[in-house]
């Protein structure tokens, strides 16, 4: 055997070592091999896949779920490797069988394969060879083949001859109406998408009595999906028809029988108050939506608070204020006391929202007693939802008149039990902060910020650091020299290790807001302090903290006042201590030679600079 055929064979062993184990045994062995597909038909070349390796993968297409899976997402990148277009059609074989089997996931990712190949096709291959299949499908004994159809009709439709297309509807029509509620699920499922690829005219010719039919469906699986393809259909038709044929079928999605539907018409509420809103009247839509507030169910009533604010805003501007206050506002008040706590807690995310739509002296009257009520609330979440969003009405009506009713409600969360709820309100303070002014906060709320720092979570204690330096930069490194250092001066010589961290990890941000000047005054004595502490874990994060501060300080100042105390750790007798000294170093040197660099840089251009107008002026 010559050299140049030993060194083929060479090269097509992996190749072989592949093939063989798309028949092994071990699953995992045919998982790997069926992910690297595309390499083994490279190897052979677009005739022999075409010939051999599909024919294979269609013959051996019983096996385990996760490696069907694996293949049908494979065939669906295939074109290229079969020989382009002109013979995408032998895909269709492997992928129909996979789109038969009994898994769902396998048949919807090669649904999703053939969707991507129907686009290869040419109109003339479509109807020879792709319509054919979906003829197979549609009419296949199983349910599962049945479903898998129902998912290809839109692809199809657009590309074909009219007779096709008649045909094509006929058969859908029978899916819509098939015996198997899996079928008329996964028909539901695919009618608005079908019914955007029809010409316009011939929508409710087509599809209208199937979308009739299903929304009247026993099963509501069923009912439940055809409110999107209801919101479909109102895109597509014109105002009579739409009128006439799409609004009285979501009236009574809106009243059906089974919350699960009235849950999915309060998900898609926005959609259905866009399709209909212009066309219908505004008072009737919103005895709809107040129907859904008022719901038996819980999950149908927390749906449909949700989108309170955005249904509020989509509202005729002319009637908005009066349908607000007279109608909404008043099954808000029965939400508020409602007897689950998930309800509670999506009213107070969104009422807030209400207050610039109603003017001041509306939200004074009509939403500022509900804020309250909401503010005294048993649930930790419900009073941080109204918090959260105070932004909104201090806009409308300003922070004096909140700031008395709010205060209790912040300290009781301050001090609540459950540490996530304490968390979530220190992230809250800058935005408080800006709200409410500096003086209320000094007065009222800097004693709680202070008293984070010593919680017994350290989350809490890191978080509360965190908002030291956005607090800094809104009120200013004075104020952080006369509020906040005189706490650190405190933690620094407590007796706990673990506050005397704190004290450090606070002053890493705080320096970042404040002059050089500021943190050489108050920042560094403490800092060098703690460099001779006892506890070797405070000494290396002393290490920790001059390296970060040292970021905001001249190269001057890091030589005269930053260097002397890294050596000084660098010969510290914990070894800890000593590698992190020799880190800040490193990572001081690493600046100052920054530094250093763009300094040369500049003189450099100067001295160019200067050079090129000599030459010039001679």
């Amino acid at each position: 055997m010559s050299a140049v055929e030993e060194t083929a064979d060479d090269s097509l062993y992996p190749i072989a070592v592949l093939i063989d184990e798309l028949r092994n045994e071990d699953v995992t062995l045919r998982l790997n091999s069926i992910r690297k597909l595309s390499t083994i038909a490279l190897a052979l070349g677009v005739e022999r896949t075409r010939n051999e390796l599909i024919q294979f993968l269609t013959d051996t297409i019983y096996d385990e779920d996760e490696v069907l899976l694996v293949l049908a997402e494979q065939l669906g990148n295939f074109t290229p490797l079969v020989g382009g277009p002109d013979h995408v059609h032998c895909l269709l074989s492997p992928l129909e069988n996979l789109a038969t089997v009994e898994e769902t996931v396998v048949r919807d990712k090669a649904v999703e394969s053939l969707r991507k190949i129907a686009d290869k096709h040419s109109s003339a291959s479509l109807e020879e060879h792709f319509v054919p299949m979906l003829r197979r499908l549609a009419t296949g004994d199983w349910f599962t083949s049945r479903t898998s159809a129902c998912g290809l009709f839109s692809v199809v439709y657009p590309r074909v001859s009219p007779a096709i297309k008649s045909e094509l509807k006929s058969m859908f029509r029978t899916l819509c109406r098939d015996d198997t509620p899996m079928v008329r699920r996964a028909a539901a499922a695919k009618l608005g998408e079908f019914a955007k690829v029809f010409e316009k005219t011939t929508v409710v010719e087509g599809l209208h009595s199937s979308l009739t039919d299903l929304h009247v469906d026993e099963q509501d699986s069923v009912r439940l999906l055809t409110v999107e393809s209801a919101i479909a259909f109102g895109t597509l038709l014109d105002k009579a028809n739409k009128k006439k044929l799409v609004e009285p079928i979501l009236i009574e999605l809106f009243d059906d029988k089974s919350w699960r539907v009235r849950y999915m018409v309060a998900e898609k509420l926005i959609e259905i108050q866009n399709v209909l809103g212009e066309d219908m009247d505004a008072n009737h839509l919103v005895a709809l939506y107040t129907n859904l507030l008022k719901d038996p169910e819980g999950e149908v009533r927390c749906a449909a608070t949700q989108r309170l604010q955005e249904f509020a805003v989509n509202l005729p501007e002319d009637k908005r204020q009066n349908i607000i206050c007279s109608q909404l506002l008043a099954v808000a008040k029965e939400l508020v006391t409602d007897g689950n706590q998930l309800v509670k807690s999506e009213l107070a995310g969104v009422i807030m929202g209400l207050a610039p739509l109603i003017g001041k002296e509306q939200t004074v009257s009509e939403l500022l007693p509900l804020y309250m009520q909401l503010l005294n609330d048993q649930t930790p979440e419900v009073r941080l939802n109204i918090i959260s969003s105070l932004d909104k009405v201090n806009e409308v009506i300003g922070a004096a008149q909140l700031s008395t009713s709010l205060l209790p409600a912040i300290v009781g969360l301050a001090e609540d039990g459950k540490w996530r709820v304490r968390l979530a309100i220190v992230q809250f303070m800058p935005l408080l902060a800006s709200q409410l002014g500096q003086e209320f906060f000094d007065e009222k709320l800097l004693p709680l910020c202070l008293n984070w720092l010593t919680d017994h979570v350290f989350s809490i204690r890191e978080a509360s650091t965190l908002i030291m330096k956005e607090l800094t930069q809104k009120f200013g490194g004075q104020w952080a020299s006369t509020n906040i250092v005189p706490k650190m001066q405190k933690l620094q010589k407590d007796t706990n290790y673990l506050q005397r961290m704190t004290c450090l990890f606070c002053l890493n941000t705080l320096s970042e807001a404040m002059t050089q000047e500021q943190i050489l005054k108050e920042i560094m004595p403490i800092v060098k302090d703690l460099v001779e502490d006892d506890v070797p874990n405070v000494r290396f994060n002393a290490a920790k903290s001059l390296k970060r501060i040292g970021k905001n300080l001249t190269a001057s100042t890091l030589t005269s006042e930053v260097k002397p105390l890294l050596e000084k750790l660098g010969k510290d007798s914990d070894f800890d201590v000593r590698y992190f000294a020799e880190e800040a170093r490193n990572g001081w040197l690493f600046l100052h030679s920054i530094v250093l660099s763009k300094k040369m840089l500049f003189r450099s251009r100067l001295v160019i600079g200067h050079i090129t107008s000599q030459i010039g002026i001679s």
